[in-house]
């Protein structure tokens, strides 16, 4: 069975940019990548102590290898944020990588027969804890590492319910017409990654309340975020980021081709 998008899907992600597969997993399946997620959260934590540490706008950051660790602000510095890359942690994590129900869209989207990896991260949002995403895009993060950075599709996966009181992502529908937009470019040190208001209307949000185990496919140039969680509930997510055969991946240089 193959899972490539359909002409609607495409029509939709074209004009949108992004689209959303309810329920593509299993509740069996899930139970198993929420274990495999912690695994791979503990083992982050336990690496940290190894690492290069440093602060950019009030926020810890280390560095261990290819990895990088966000942890939230004060005063819940001790949580994890994002994991990225996050396979290196677990190998468990090839096995969505390498799913047909995320890379045969991916395929659809780039017009492509193989695939190869960008990055890969976890995104944590844990109960009454986890801060959110200020409105950004992803291709001014990579636009200097990468020489094509309109081929870098994303999937995101939802490992829990994701609704509005426990920080669901949100988008401004179409703004990847306008291709890389500038930043805030303010005092802080992130800023510059921060998309600009002006540049897109807030009339055109969506917040994609979605079911566990859906996907949401979205565009590089797609203006997203979300909010805090300020529900009892977890919000986790994996974000993977494909491209063509035979290029390289972020940070690593190395070439992770997938089957």
């Amino acid at each position: 069975m193959n899972h490539f998008l359909s002409k609607e899907e495409h029509k939709k992600y074209n004009e949108d940019g992004f689209v959303l597969r309810e329920e593509q997993f299993s509740s069996i399946e899930l139970d198993f990548l929420r274990v495999e997620f912690e695994k791979t959260v503990e083992k982050a934590h336990l690496s940290s102590v190894d690492g290069k540490v440093y602060n950019l706008d009030g926020k810890k950051f280390v560095d261990i290898d290819y990895l990088t660790l966000q942890f939230e602000p004060k005063p819940n510095e001790q949580h994890l944020k994002v994991i990225e890359p996050a396979h290196y942690l677990n190998i468990e994590l090839d096995k969505v990588i390498n799913d047909s129900r995320l890379t045969d869209p991916i395929k659809s989207i780039l017009n492509v027969d193989r695939l190869s990896l960008w990055t890969d991260k976890i995104n944590l949002k844990r109960p009454r804890v986890g801060s959110g995403f200020g409105w950004h895009q992803d291709s001014p993060y990579w636009i200097h590492d990468s020489n094509d950075v309109d081929a870098l599709p994303n999937v995101y996966v939802c490992l829990d319910e994701a609704n509005k009181s426990n920080g669901c992502f949100r988008v401004i529908r179409g703004s990847h017409k306008k291709g890389c937009l500038p930043g805030t470019f303010d005092d802080s040190q992130l800023g510059g990654f921060y998309t600009d208001h002006k540049y897109f209307d807030l009339n055109d949000s969506v917040e994609l309340e979605a079911k566990a185990g859906s996907l949401i496919f979205f565009d590089p140039h797609l203006v997203h975020g979300s909010s805090p969680n300020e529900s009892d509930q977890e919000r986790r997510a994996y974000i993977i980021t494909y491209q063509p055969r035979d290029r390289v991946s972020l940070k690593s240089g190395l070439i992770k081709n997938l089957h």
